[in-house]
């Protein structure tokens, strides 16, 4: 199983679970841990607030973890390995019971504020390039000059980069001289993975030493090293630097087919991973549980 992160919310994205008692249960304990307004949010938005990295961060978390539990207690089976893109790590970590849900959603919280607050508003900027190939990209970003790198490697020819706004616009335009088929710049708040967010690892990394880790009871293949770590220090110390470093999901993928993984299920809003996993890995059958009617196709395979 796989678990998205930013960029998949979408205000009332917990509707389509509707009529499952385990999506309630995990609402229930979200409120608990950070309030009945932040449950309204997931519900009835407003979306530009639901797209503030503070809330997207939990309530990405959220909507995946409840999905997964929808799938267990409908009869899914425990997957054999799971994986998250950026901050759907931590929806992993989370089922495989490495963290608790109550301690992961303020984690999550504090990480969000920390990225946010590493580089002002309108310095910082994300772009996404399609069809150049990964070297070429990252040539195109050490000749821009300044901050700017690949920091996600979606798919093949599906790549984004981070850094300095300045720099990011001026590979941008190395890319299309380099053939690129397309690259604009992303609506995000900062510039996710880069370097420029080491300043939020080194609080993340403060935080997390407050937090109880345990070894996972589901193999974790983490963003950062393509490895899975059962050691808690080795796990704080992969979160950490997974913040201000690329996220390598089409070697997570592939880390996952080769070692025998058949079915790939997107747990949680939307499917841009389960087309991610297709183009990755053809040969593994790819399904996302988006909703409640997904979920149980998925069910199925």
């Amino acid at each position: 199983m796989v678990f998205p992160g930013q960029g998949s919310q979408s205000v009332g994205m917990m509707r389509g679970y509707a009529g499952l008692p385990a999506i309630d249960r995990v609402l229930g304990e979200a409120k608990t841990a950070l309030g009945d307004d932040f449950v309204k949010l997931l519900d009835e938005g407003p979306a530009d607030k639901l797209t503030l990295t503070v809330n997207t961060q939990p309530a990405m978390v959220t909507a995946g973890y409840a999905a997964y539990r929808a799938w267990r207690s409908l009869g899914g089976p425990e997957p054999e390995m799971v994986a998250g893109h950026s901050l759907g790590e931590y929806t992993a970590l989370v089922c495989s019971q490495a963290i608790s849900f109550g301690d992961c959603l303020p984690l999550v919280r504090f990480r969000a504020q920390s990225m946010q607050e590493a580089v002002p508003e309108g310095q910082g900027a994300m772009a996404a390039i399609l069809m150049l190939d990964d070297d070429a990209v990252r040539a195109a970003c050490a000749q821009a000059g300044g901050v700017v790198q690949a920091v996600n490697f979606n798919a093949p020819g599906q790549v984004v980069i981070a850094g300095e706004k300045a720099a990011v616009e001026r590979a941008i335009g190395l890319c299309k001289e380099k053939g690129a088929k397309r690259a604009m710049l992303l609506p995000v708040s900062a510039p996710f993975h880069s370097t420029l967010m080491r300043p939020a690892a080194d609080k993340l990394k403060t935080y997390l030493d407050k937090v109880r880790i345990t070894a996972p009871k589901i193999a974790v293949v983490n963003n950062v090293d393509v490895g899975m770590e059962t050691e808690p220090a080795r796990i704080k110390d992969a979160l950490v630097r997974q913040a201000a470093s690329p996220v390598r999901w089409v070697e997570t993928i592939r880390r996952m087919a080769d070692s025998g993984v058949t079915h790939i299920v997107e747990c949680g809003p939307g499917k841009v991973l389960a087309g991610m996993t297709k183009r990755i890995a053809p040969g593994v059958k790819s399904f996302a549980a988006a909703d409640r009617a997904s979920l149980e196709e998925a069910l199925k395979c």
